[in-house]
């Protein structure tokens, strides 16, 4: 049975992992017959959000308590993920990738990434093992792996530019299709930038689910 790592970011759009997002990777890894193992940052969110209304709380969660909600409590710090263990990395969306996983909400192309998430990238593409971001997560990669790379956050321009100035090579690519690295075994696809519906949404995470069990050797 493939080992799966899925790396969430909280819960909730605004402040952490898309729920819709981790749940539809969640159920196709599981009717793929994979073996999911879900990692979260054992850290302070950012901030968090009212999902209601988009204002900010006076309040403070952890990330990785916050993650354990959509994992129904089996989850793990991600200082604990090991690359050797696995077969494969996928990386839903929501802004905690981009607030809690490293700082490219606030700082762009300058940011910097969670230690053990930048660790665990790397030590899986060294082992040529697969992975797959998808929404705003691909940002990350480029900044982590260090070498021209293809991928996809959907069609936004001034996103593709930061992307390019990071050293990543942006691709447009519809809602319901994956862009593929295939030398560096990466599988992207936009999800929720581009998704109107979450049925729109299921289709490219299908798909990238798909093409990285596919790419397990």
């Amino acid at each position: 049975m493939k080992q799966v790592a899925v790396v969430l970011s909280g819960c909730g759009v605004y402040d952490g992992a898309e729920i819709h997002e981790a749940v539809l990777t969640l159920l196709a890894l599981d009717r793929a017959g994979a073996q999911v193992i879900c990692f979260a940052p054992d850290k302070q969110q950012v901030h968090v959000i009212n999902h209601l209304t988009g204002e900010e709380m006076l309040e403070s969660r952890n990330v990785l308590l916050e993650s354990a909600r959509i994992a129904r409590g089996h989850i793990q710090p991600l200082s604990q993920a090991d690359a050797g263990q696995l077969d494969a990395l996928i990386v839903p969306g929501g802004f905690g990738a981009a607030k809690n996983l490293s700082s490219f909400a606030t700082q762009g192309a300058e940011c910097s990434i969670d230690p053990d998430l930048s660790k665990l990238i790397r030590e899986m593409h060294k082992k040529n093992k697969p992975m797959g971001f998808m929404c705003i997560a691909p940002v990350l990669l480029p900044k982590v792996i260090g070498q021209p790379l293809r991928l996809t956050i959907g069609n936004d321009p001034d996103l593709g530019e930061v992307i390019d100035a990071m050293g990543g090579e942006p691709v447009i690519c519809p809602v319901d299709d994956i862009v593929v690295d295939i030398e560096n075994k990466v599988v992207t696809t936009p999800a929720y930038m581009l998704a109107q519906s979450i049925g729109e949404a299921a289709r490219g995470i299908d798909k990238l689910v798909s093409r990285v069990l596919d790419l397990v050797e």
